[in-house]
C-alpha cells in the first residue's frame, strides 16, 4: 500500500500549491503594491475552473489513461509558473494586476483544475476498498500541506527569493511531480481502459452518473453535511474579534492551531478506517459529535454577549473560545476524510468509463455546499442576530445526522 499512498502524497501536496498561492501569497503581494481591497477581492474569479470541471471530466474517462492526464497537466502546471517567472510581479508599478499575469493565474487553476479531475480518477481506479480510508487521509492532509506551502512558506521565502525564483521553484516541484507521476511503479501497473469500454461525452452523461448505486443519496448528503460547520467556522471568529481577542492570537488558533488540528482528525479517520472500522456508524458518530461541539460553541456566542462576561487573556471563557475552535476544526478535518471515503467508495461502483466524471460530480457539489454558507454567513449574522444566525448553524448540522437514517447499504 505504501507504493501507492507515496505518489498520491507528492501529488495532492503539489495540487494544493495554487490554492495557497492565490488565497496567502497573491492578495498580499497585491495589497503591498497598492492595489485596493476591491481588486484584491476581484482576483478570486481565477478561482472559476474549479467549478467547470465537469465540463471536461468526461474527457478524462474517454480519452486515454488517467495517469497520463495527471502527467501532462502537472507538467504543464510546471511551464505555466515558469512562464510567470518571465513578467514582472502584481503591483510593480500596475495599476492593477497585469493582463498577462492574469491570464497565466487563470490558466494555471485551469490545469489545477484538470489535474484534481485526473488525479482522482486515478485514486479511484488505484485503491482497493480497504485502502480508502488512508488514501483519502493522504489526499486531504497532503492538500493541506501543499496549500499551507504555498500560502505560508513562499510568503516568508519573499524577502529571500525574487519573484522569478519562486516560480522557477514551482516549476521545477511541478516537473519533478510529473515525472514521479510517469515513473512510479504502482501508477505504471493500471490497466489501460478497453476502447470498447470508452464512452464519449453525450446528452445522457449525466443520466447515466445518477444511475450508480448510491449517488443520488451520496449527493445530497455532501451538498449539505458541511452547511452548519462551514457557517460557524467562517463566523464565530469574528464574534471573537468583536469580543476583544487580537488579530495576532485569531491567527495563530484560527490559522496554525485550525491547520494542525484538521490534519490530526484527518489522520484519526484514515487510522479508524484502516482499522476495519464500519464508514456508516463512524460517520453517524463524528457528526454527533460535531454536533455537540456546535451545540457548546452556540451557548459560548450567547455567554459572550452576557452582563460581565469577560475575553480577557487568561480567562475561561477565552480559553474555552479558543479551544472550541480547535475541537470544531479537529471533528472537520475527521468528517471530511471519512466523507471522501464514502464519495470515493460510491465512484467505484460506477463503470470504469465514468468514474472521473462521477468523482467529479460529488466533489464540485461539496465544494458548494462549503462555499454556501461559509459565503452567507456574515449575512446571516447581519440579517438574523448572530444568536438566531448560531441556533439556525446547529439545525443545519444536525440534519446530516438525521439524513444518514436514509443512507443506501449498497457501499457504506
Amino acid at each position: 500500500m505504501r507504493g501507492k499512498l507515496l505518489p498520491l502524497a507528492g501529488l495532492y501536496l503539489v495540487q494544493g500549491l495554487p490554492y495557497g498561492l492565490q488565497s496567502g501569497l497573491l492578495p498580499v503581494l497585491l495589497r503591498a503594491g497598492g492595489l485596493s481591497l476591491t481588486r484584491v477581492g476581484l482576483a478570486k474569479v481565477l478561482y472559476a475552473p474549479w467549478l467547470l470541471k465537469l465540463a471536461w471530466a468526461p474527457l478524462v474517462d474517454a480519452q486515454g489513461l488517467a495517469r497520463a492526464w495527471v502527467t501532462r497537466s502537472t507538467a504543464g502546471l510546471g511551464l505555466v509558473c515558469g512562464l510567470l517567472a518571465g513578467l514582472p510581479p502584481p503591483g510593480a508599478g500596475q495599476a492593477g494586476l497585469p493582463a498577462a499575469v492574469a491570464g497565466l493565474l487563470l490558466l494555471l487553476n485551469l490545469g489545477a483544475a484538470m489535474q484534481d479531475v485526473a488525479l482522482d480518477a486515478l485514486a479511484v481506479q488505484l485503491l482497493e476498498p480497504a485502502e480508502l480510508g488512508p488514501g483519502n487521509t493522504v489526499q486531504v492532509v497532503a492538500y493541506k500541506l501543499g496549500a499551507a506551502l504555498a500560502g505560508g512558506a513562499l510568503l516568508a521565502l519573499l524577502p529571500t527569493f525574487s519573484w522569478p525564483q519562486l516560480f522557477l521553484l514551482l516549476a521545477a516541484t511541478y516537473w519533478l511531480a510529473a515525472a514521479l507521476a510517469w515513473a512510479a511503479p504502482a501508477l505504471r501497473r493500471l490497466p489501460q481502459q478497453p476502447p470498447s469500454e470508452q464512452r464519449p461525452h453525450t446528452a445522457h452523461l449525466l443520466r447515466d452518473v445518477l444511475a450508480v448505486p448510491g449517488t443520488v443519496w451520496t449527493a445530497g448528503f455532501v451538498l449539505t453535511y458541511k452547511l452548519g460547520e462551514q457557517g460557524a467556522s467562517s463566523l464565530f471568529p469574528l464574534l471573537l474579534l468583536d469580543h476583544g481577542v487580537s488579530a495576532p492570537e485569531l491567527g495563530l488558533w484560527n490559522g496554525v492551531g485550525a491547520v494542525v488540528c484538521s490534519i490530526a482528525g484527518s489522520s484519526l479517520g484514515g487510522t479508524l478506517l484502516a482499522k476495519h472500522w464500519k464508514l456508516l456508524p463512524l460517520l453517524r458518530s463524528v457528526l454527533r459529535f460535531r454536533l455537540r461541539g456546535l451545540a457548546c460553541q452556540t451557548a459560548l456566542v450567547f455567554h459572550l454577549d452576557t452582563l460581565g462576561a469577560s475575553m480577557d487573556a487568561g480567562t475561561i471563557l477565552r480559553g474555552s473560545a479558543l479551544l472550541s475552535l480547535c475541537l470544531q476544526h479537529f471533528l472537520g478535518g475527521l468528517v471530511t476524510t471519512v466523507t471522501f471515503t464514502g464519495m470515493m467508495r460510491c465512484s467505484q461502483l460506477a463503470p470504469r468509463a465514468l468514474q472521473a466524471t462521477h468523482y467529479s460530480l460529488l466533489a464540485t457539489l461539496e465544494l458548494l455546499g462549503k462555499l454556501l454558507l461559509g459565503t452567507l454567513a456574515g449575512g446571516l449574522a447581519d440579517g438574523l442576530g448572530p444568536h438566531p444566525c448560531f441556533l439556525l448553524l446547529l439545525i443545519l448540522s444536525a440534519l446530516p445526522v438525521l439524513y444518514l437514517d436514509l443512507a443506501p447499504s449498497t457501499f457504506l
